[in-house]
């Protein structure tokens, strides 16, 4: 569908105040999106140890909508959940992008290094379809906790030897340019938000874990409506209960990310907000070791 200059300002206007960025954002958004749109942006999206969590997070995007992301924005040479290519011509779309090269390279999901048959794609497992598609990449943005930091396929005891994409490609040897946006699942605009980033500004700067710092530069903590509760020690004993629920293992404190103020849905609510604790899935030792990071916090509750 054929979409004039007004239409790219008009959902570019709305990702950069989805993003809360500078209006001076407009102009470079715009032509971000007006570039996917073209297919002058070509991104090929690979799924490994996952639950497509990340990719139906995707699809929850509003500014723009997911009708108008998938149909009109991105440029995807091939994914697994949203192609509607199989088999053979699935095979040969994934084939003729790497030929071509200089696409952006979303992996969502963890490799197997361990176990390499537990994930395969036609006939090559994902480990080595990722470090081929990597060499050709520009960038590598991985998409979701599993991707990130190997998230739950990476939890003990870890039967698959799951690693991060990230590690896998450095074992393998390739450099290559790694953003890292961690989440189970990830928020829509974070992916949305910094795929335009990588577009028209280049790599963002990132923090030691290569997250994007304007997205996880900040404590989920600082911006808690239940910040003052938690400085008076005013904890929840049980669910239900008035009070911080930092001794109910929330990790808010402990999680970069800025759930607190973007909220999900629209905005309509995030996970404090609905009185759950934060699970920290934007941490890079998310799921691999709950039982630590619980007790250790509950430990600094009782030394508060």
């Amino acid at each position: 569908m054929k979409m004039d200059r007004r239409t790219f300002l008009k959902d570019a206007g709305l990702l950069v105040a989805a993003l809360g960025l500078s209006p001076s954002w407009l102009p470079k958004a715009a032509e971000a999106l007006e570039e996917m749109a073209t297919g002058r942006a070509p991104i090929l999206w690979l799924q490994g140890q996952s639950c497509s969590g990340c990719s139906v997070s995707l699809l929850n995007s509003e500014s723009p909508g997911p009708a108008d992301l998938v149909t009109r924005y991105l440029s995807l040479y091939f994914h697994q959940t949203l192609s509607a290519a199989t088999g053979v011509a699935a095979t040969e779309a994934m084939g003729r992008a790497m030929e071509a090269g200089n696409y952006i390279l979303v992996a969502e999901g963890a490799v197997p290094l361990g176990m390499p048959d537990a994930c395969r794609i036609a006939d090559e497992n994902f480990a080595d379809l990722l470090t081929r598609a990597a060499k050709r990449a520009k960038a590598v943005v991985c998409v979701g906790a599993c991707a990130a930091f190997g998230g739950i396929p990476a939890a003990p005891p870890n039967l698959t030897g799951a690693v991060s994409a990230g590690e896998a490609l450095a074992k393998a040897g390739v450099k290559v340019p790694i953003i890292n946006i961690p989440g189970c699942p990830p928020h829509p605009a974070w992916i949305v938000g910094n795929l335009v980033n990588v577009l028209k500004v280049g790599i963002p700067e990132l923090d030691e874990f290569q997250r994007p710092k304007r997205t996880f530069g900040h404590l989920l903590h600082e911006q808690c409506p239940y910040f003052a509760q938690y400085q008076a020690q005013k904890f929840a004993k049980q669910p239900g209960e008035a009070g911080c629920l930092f001794k109910l293992g929330c990790q808010g404190v402990v999680t970069h990310a800025d759930c607190s103020n973007r909220g999900w849905n629209g905005g309509v609510n995030w996970c404090i907000r609905a009185r759950a604790v934060c699970i920290g899935c934007a941490r890079p030792e998310f799921a691999r070791d709950p039982e630590f990071a619980f007790y250790r916090l509950n430990e600094e509750a009782e030394k508060a």
